[in-house]
């Protein structure tokens, strides 16, 4: 284990294993512990692995390579760390009940899951979800995707931002403040609105309920965002106001694009097959065509999004797990205690 000088939060073009600026005054000092990946994978030597082919099976996302390796070293020891954290807030506060003479009642703890298109992050929360679930502390486990706070596409399409889908003015920040705080206040119910990857709108009438439970874990693109400052100057609240704890998932921008434009082609022969998917008129298209339809998207909204707006939120995370080619995990930078 050892200190590193990449703080996470670089440049947005830089690759995602260069080292950031020195902190200063000493080249050596930096809010962040690095350990390479054969150090994380050694914490989970007397963990039980509660996994099993199926279970990566049905975590895995297109075109990703999630194998039972990965998920022994480097989020079975993640979801320890986690529940370390869960029950050391739970420990806190009962202690400042104790000390206020009050009795306060559990919130959920939340847990942020941020990162870039096709990086990985979706299959990030799924495991994550999975792993809580079957730790004892943490029985109840509920995953929400900021995805559903999208404006509909009529919405985007009135106001001329359809190709900014993803940008942070694509998103109701209202209403998706509003739920971070209900859950936060520790509503016994809150609901949020429910996205479809076929149609790529949201769906009318549908809701996702949250029951209060132990861990939320909310994963989106924009959730490290910092606030956005009110009209008389000062900063408005966050999403990441609302997070105990927040991961990023990291990659080279050029190998997330190439992940991008494989799993645009997975995407080819099944989910655009059907006549309602948005994306159907991709179906059809040649092998190069579609390729290049991939390309041009991720160049006009993905990767302008990606450096403008994702990336720079990098160094507000708690935790950065960063991917090679391969779609796996070679680092993790920890935000020290």
């Amino acid at each position: 284990m050892k200190d590193t000088r990449d703080g996470g939060g670089g440049a947005p073009t830089a690759p995602a294993d260069a080292p950031g600026p020195a902190s200063a005054g000493d080249p050596h000092l930096s809010p962040f512990v690095e350990l390479e990946r054969q150090t994380w994978a050694r914490l989970a030597d007397q963990l039980d692995q509660p996994f099993d082919q199926d279970d990566v099976e049905r975590l895995r996302g297109l075109g990703e390579t999630l194998s039972l390796r990965e998920v022994a070293e480097v989020y079975l020891p993640l979801s320890r760390l986690l529940g370390i954290h869960v029950e050391a807030a739970g420990a806190l506060r009962r202690a400042t009940n104790e000390f206020l003479g009050e009795r306060t009642g559990r919130t959920p703890y939340v847990i942020g899951v941020a990162g870039s298109v096709a990086v990985g992050k979706s299959t990030t929360a799924r495991v994550l979800q999975e792993m809580l679930r079957r730790w004892p502390s943490t029985p109840r486990v509920e995953l929400i995707t900021t995805d559903g706070f999208l404006h509909p596409n009529a919405v985007l399409q009135e106001r001329g931002i359809m190709d900014r889908k993803g940008f942070p003015e694509s998103y109701d920040r209202r209403a998706l403040l509003r739920f971070m705080a209900d859950v936060k206040s520790g509503a016994a119910e809150v609901s949020a609105p429910v996205y479809s990857h076929v149609t790529y709108d949201i769906v009318p009438e549908r809701r996702q309920v949250v029951h209060r439970p132990d861990v939320l874990i909310v994963e989106g693109l924009n959730v490290l965002a910092p606030p956005l400052l009110r009209a008389d100057g000062t900063p408005g609240l966050s999403v990441s106001d609302f997070f105990d704890f927040s991961v990023y998932v990291d990659a080279r921008a050029d190998w997330i694009r190439d992940w991008y434009v494989e799993r645009f082609m997975g995407l080819r022969s099944s989910a655009f097959r059907d006549p309602d998917a948005f994306f159907h008129r991709y179906a059809s298209l040649s092998d190069e065509e579609a390729r290049e339809t991939a390309r041009s998207i991720w160049d006009r909204i993905n990767g302008p999004n990606l450096a403008q707006n994702v990336q720079p939120t990098r160094g507000r995370a708690r935790l950065v797990l960063t991917k090679n080619r391969q779609h796996e995990v070679t680092r993790v930078l920890m935000r020290k205690v």
